[in-house]
């Protein structure tokens, strides 16, 4: 009997765990009070001048080459994380780890070796963030 109670608040306190977890990895307030657009996100996203996703990232559209294999692939990346957890890896990833190479995509304070046209301002605007969610949602397995 008291080994089963041992089990149950183990298995209780790792559900605990396991749930602030996922409240520290998610950013779940949109940036904008407008829907992100599908469409509008998957430009960002395969913009070689503005996502720039494609320099680390693979995705599942096979008409573009030179995909990147740095980063995780995110082929089916929307049957892995929620919206929240999305938002909160582009809009700055170093919450997550310190030492990532990921830009962080929508935080200007604090960047260094940042290019002429992005001092001072993030590399995508909130709608853009919002629209780049939008569209990594439809990519499910």
């Amino acid at each position: 009997m008291r080994s089963r109670l041992v089990v149950a608040g183990f298995l209780a306190g790792a559900a605990l765990a396991a749930s602030a977890w996922a409240a520290e990895d998610a950013q779940n307030e949109p940036l904008t009070g407008v829907p992100g657009d599908a469409a509008r996100g998957r430009a960002v996203v395969l913009s070689r001048t503005l996502g720039n996703c494609l320099l680390c990232h693979a995705l599942p559209v096979p008409t573009e080459r030179f995909q990147g294999d740095i980063g995780p692939s995110l082929a089916g990346v929307g049957s892995r994380l929620s919206a929240g957890q999305m938002r909160y890896r582009i809009v700055d990833s170093t919450r997550l780890n310190p030492d990532t190479i990921m830009p962080a995509y929508h935080r200007a304070e604090g960047a260094v070796r940042v290019a002429g046209p992005f001092r001072g301002r993030p590399v995508l605007t909130a709608q853009e963030v919002e629209d780049v969610v939008a569209y990594l949602l439809t990519l499910r397995e």
